[in-house]
């Protein structure tokens, strides 16, 4: 009996799948180009013709490379299913794990956001916050790359849950952008 290989596609991690290393470094544009290239490849339509196990099978696959897309696109995503790869935990957070000086850079952020006036005079305030969020989180982001390089998996939580902050804290800098300026 042959395997369908579609349902081998659907059992491969994400970096398998598209062919890439297991890194945190990953070129997105390469990964956008084998997304089309599977997607073209597995797409439902072009199972039409097919019996009713492999048409699912065609939207199993393409449900999971979608999935597999988006988490290797977004630095976050990405982060937290290497972790995951790595058998780590990251649902349950130990606050012990995260130490005074993440729990004190992330109550100074919060309230240099929250003192901020509501209208569009804070703007450039704002903006600069916001380039000094984005400024962090790039370096988290390299820390984490390695830190998972050396294999440093403690670490590298401890650096997915800053990231996870930063990210947060940005999307809400930008949420109050727009909220400025009329969006």
């Amino acid at each position: 009996m042959k395997s369908n290989p579609i349902v081998q596609k659907i059992s491969q991690n994400f970096f398998d799948l598209f062919g890439i290393p297991e890194s945190f470094t990953v070129d997105l544009e390469l990964i956008g180009e084998k997304y089309r290239d599977l997607q073209a490849k597995f797409h439902p339509d072009r199972f039409a013709h097919a019996d009713e196990q492999e048409k699912l099978a065609a939207v199993q696959q393409s449900s999971y490379l979608n999935e597999a897309f988006d988490t290797l696109v977004s630095p976050i995503k990405r982060a937290a299913y290497i972790l995951t790869l790595h058998n780590l935990d990251i649902e349950h957070v130990d606050q012990s794990e995260l130490g005074m000086d993440l729990l004190m850079e992330q109550m100074q952020l919060r309230e240099a956001l929250d003192g901020l006036s509501k209208d569009e005079s804070a703007m450039m305030e704002l903006s600069k916050l916001k380039t000094e969020v984005t400024g962090k989180l790039q370096q988290k982001q390299q820390s984490f790359s390695l830190d998972i390089d050396k294999g440093k998996l403690s670490m590298a939580k401890k650096r997915f849950y800053e990231m996870q902050f930063l990210t947060k804290l940005l999307k809400e800098i930008e949420i109050n952008e727009e909220q400025r300026l009329g969006y």
